[in-house]
Parts: structure tokens; sequence; C-alpha cells
């Protein structure tokens, strides 16, 4: 069986996030959301760098909003191929 790697989206409680978490469900792309609050629970403690919205994913990171935007549409893409292998990811 083979497994296909989500991307995930980190959020935080903004507006833009909302968005973005929107802009995934309206375009059906299956993600796991992560709320970097999580991170602050976990043994790294807070990671006051990560940039929210972004994505994480086995075609690359884009953050920011505007990153996200990019990835919907790098997704879009005719050229974009879904069962393409990362050694990374």
């Amino acid at each position: 069986m083979v497994r296909k790697r989500k991307p995930i989206l980190f959020i935080d409680d903004g507006k833009e996030s909302n968005d973005a978490v929107q802009l995934f469900e309206k375009e059906r792309i299956a993600h796991v959301t992560y709320h970097i609050k999580k991170f602050e629970e976990g043994c790294c403690g807070e990671v006051p760098t990560t940039i929210t919205p972004s994505v994480f994913a086995p075609d690359g990171v884009f953050k920011g909003f505007e990153g996200v935007k990019d990835y919907v549409s790098f997704r879009k893409n005719k050229a974009y191929d879904e069962e393409s292998p990362s050694a990374y990811w």
C-alpha cells in the first residue's frame, strides 16, 4: 500500500491562518493542520520564528499566506504529480 504524503499547514489564531484553512478546504487539498500552540506543549517549547500560515510539503516550504496561495496554485497546475516520491519527507 502506497501512502500519500500530505502537506502540513501550520496555523495560529489569526485571520490569514483561517483563510488558509478555508482555501485548502475549498480546493479539497488533503492536509494535516498543526496549530503552533502545540509546540509549547511539546518538548521544543515555543517556536517564535514560525511564520503562520505556512505549508510544509514534500514539494517544498511555502511561507506566509502568499506562500499558501502559491502552493495551491502549484497544486492546481496540470504538471503537478500527486504521486511524486520524496526521499526526505
